[in-house]
């Protein structure tokens, strides 16, 4: 069985992203902000600097929403 957290954090990440598609889908904000917040939320765990277990688990996150921008999964290219 999973861990409680690798399920939050499923559930967490699916939750973000079918909103930010609704957002999108609904002219509310617009592609390129969706792609800017992805940026910044990827720029923030990617400014942690160490090399302790909570630097190696930003720099998964940051990893993450990155292959999130590369793959479009957050955004519907128009």
């Amino acid at each position: 069985m999973p861990m409680t957290h690798d399920v939050a954090g499923t559930a967490a990440l699916s939750i973000c992203e079918s909103l930010l598609l609704a957002l999108n889908d609904r002219n509310i904000l617009p592609q390129h902000e969706i792609v800017g917040i992805l940026r910044d939320a990827a720029a923030a765990h990617s400014n942690d600097v160490g090399e302790d277990a909570a630097a190696e688990l930003h720099k998964a996150v940051a990893d993450l929403i990155n292959g999130i921008l590369a793959g479009g999964n957050s955004v519907r290219r128009r």
